[in-house]
């Protein structure tokens, strides 16, 4: 079962996460990536955000960034948010406290963000406890809406149907600049981006 958008009972069990930010009233939606930097993919990303002036927030792999240090610069100069994304994209539910926390902060040490995203959205409370005391500005980010971007069973027709049926003002999406999601995220990212463009909004990065 794809859960697009996270349901009330879902979100009350992560009360500390961020799953949506303040609304406005101007019409605001925050566009996230996670997964990246890609030597490739993630400068194409970055070129469709400036042909509609939009700005993101980029989640990354300490890996990819110790990998793709270039790109990663990239993102930072384009004037966009970068959060941490553990080094190895552990999943929380699976990993034990002390590795996860070893991988948050070597990820971190190379990021250097108030921002953290857990891979898979799987964190364990303990572990979001011990990430408060290593960093007590540091937020949690989850999402609004997910647009399934990797899943290959899924047309890009539809990635974009799940995002502009379900986000508003406000909404936190999450889209990937990962080889697995391209083909799919290539073709709807650029469409949402005209939808909502259309319809007056703008595209702003997380800063808390």
């Amino acid at each position: 079962m794809r859960m697009v958008k996270p349901t009330r009972i879902f979100r009350m069990f992560y009360p500390s996460l961020l799953w949506h930010m303040p609304k406005t009233g101007k019409k605001t939606i925050y566009l996230t990536f996670d997964d990246g930097p890609h030597p490739l993919i993630t400068p194409l990303v970055l070129d469709i955000l400036k042909r509609y002036d939009a700005k993101a927030t980029f989640f990354c792999i300490g890996n990819n960034v110790k990998q793709y240090p270039a790109t990663f610069e990239m993102i930072k100069k384009e004037g966009h948010a970068i959060g941490c994304h553990t080094f190895n994209h552990e999943n929380g539910w699976k990993t034990k406290n002390d590795d996860y926390i070893k991988s948050f902060q070597e990820a971190n040490e190379l990021i250097h963000s108030n921002l953290f995203r857990p891979p898979h959205g799987k964190i364990k409370y303990s572990q979001i406890k011990k990430l408060s005391i290593i960093n007590s500005q540091l937020s949690v980010v989850a999402w609004t809406v997910i647009a399934y971007d990797w899943d290959h069973s899924l047309s890009p027709r539809r990635v974009y149907k799940n995002v502009i049926r379900n986000a508003g003002d406000g909404a936190i999406v999450t889209f990937h600049d990962s080889l697995k999601a391209y083909t799919n995220m290539i073709t709807a990212l650029p469409k949402v981006l005209e939808h909502y463009k259309n319809k007056g909004y703008e595209f702003k990065s997380i800063k808390i």
